[in-house]
């Protein structure tokens, strides 16, 4: 077994994991009990996020059904708790600018009815918590001129001309991606990304506030078994598996060129498992991806070629989404350096396998 972190010597090891019967959270959940940890799952299971319970649920962990708003329960959940996992939160681009306030509520509060539970109950240990590449907005650009630049929003004129790329904000120049790393300014530039930024603030806080080693993992794009399906709020790895289920062609929006890091589901949990037993204190914020970059492209003709001729190639259409930044790919090193995560499935099989796994029931578009 791994030695949590603060932990106290002699008693059983209780994590907290927080939307533990969601996508992430359930995977972490499986890996935490089979590293021989004692588990406590918190999930509100609405009926916006899940088409009816999961019968994934890990029966070795203990499951409570309360929502991220009820400060008792939470306060009561986390009684001898150890660790805490926070996974819980509404996720992905949204419908519209209308879905603002339940954003708000279900990330920004929810997470702030965590920490004053856990300062009322007076925790001081490891908090791992989900934040998202999407705070960084656009990722890291050089320009051949200006060197490292930080690209500014796109422009609706600029894509409907189908000019998707961001220009240099000095020269105009052509910028080079490169790999993001935690040091990047943050600019969230849509409601979710907004909200994750708010999370890590909060989480911040937090730690200046009691002393507790408060970490935030910066996921790019997970996928794997149980993503949720055809809603609006799911990647597009899950998107484009949908369509390829229907023998249709996935549809990709600009040129599909768009810079992308995909990790699967498997090798998140396994940062959350590290990131939570690492001995050492690690606080502050890491990326989680895998360092290998793939288009969006790219992505979809892997899970098509799992169908075998079956289903057309994707389609190139051209559309885009104003919400979206171009390229966000990230560098590993710091994670692998803090706490020794390392992804372990390359994005080709991963993708591949994941055009046939099992997924989450479709459920009215919400919370995930």
């Amino acid at each position: 077994m791994h030695a949590v972190h603060d932990a106290a010597g002699g008693r059983d090891v209780r994590i907290l994991v927080t939307g533990g019967a969601g996508f992430i959270g359930s995977h972490i959940v499986d890996l935490l009990v089979h590293d021989g940890h004692d588990v406590i799952s918190v999930d509100a299971i609405t009926s916006a996020a899940h088409a009816a319970p999961p019968d994934y649920l890990n029966p070795v962990a203990e499951h409570w059904r309360i929502p991220m708003s009820d400060l008792a329960g939470i306060t009561d959940a986390l009684t001898g708790v150890d660790a805490v996992c926070h996974q819980a939160a509404r996720v992905g681009l949204g419908v519209d600018f209308d879905d603002i306030s339940d954003y708000v509520t279900d990330n920004a509060l929810g997470t702030a009815t965590l920490l004053r539970a856990m300062y009322r109950v007076g925790f001081r240990g490891r908090v791992v918590q989900a934040s998202s590449m999407v705070v960084y907005g656009e990722g890291a650009y050089t320009c051949p001129r200006h060197g490292p630049v930080a690209a500014g929003p796109r422009r609706a004129r600029d894509l409907d001309a189908g000019q998707f790329d961001p220009p240099c904000p000095i020269c105009g120049a052509h910028l080079k991606p490169a790999l993001v790393t935690e040091d990047a300014h943050l600019d969230p530039r849509n409601t979710y990304a907004a909200t994750k930024a708010h999370q890590e603030h909060l989480g911040r806080a937090f730690a200046i506030a009691t002393g507790a080693d408060v970490v935030a993992l910066r996921y790019h794009n997970v996928y794997g078994p149980r993503m949720p399906r055809d809603t609006p709020y799911a990647g597009v790895a899950s998107i484009v598996r949908s369509a390829c289920e229907n023998r249709t062609a996935p549809q990709v929006f600009e040129d599909g060129q768009q810079r992308r890091d995909f990790i699967h589901v498997d090798d998140v949990a396994l940062a959350n498992l590290l990131a939570l037993t690492e001995p050492q204190p690690i606080g502050g914020a890491y990326n989680i991806s895998s360092g290998q970059v793939c288009t969006i492209a790219q992505m979809a003709d892997a899970v098509v070629s799992a169908f075998d001729g079956v289903v057309s190639s994707p389609v190139v259409t051209g559309e885009y989404r104003l919400g979206d930044v171009r390229h966000v790919t990230a560098s590993p090193e710091l994670a692998a350096h803090r706490f020794g995560f390392r992804a372990q499935v390359p994005y080709r099989v991963g993708l591949r396998e994941f055009a046939t796994a099992p997924m989450r029931a479709s459920s009215p578009p919400g919370a995930v």
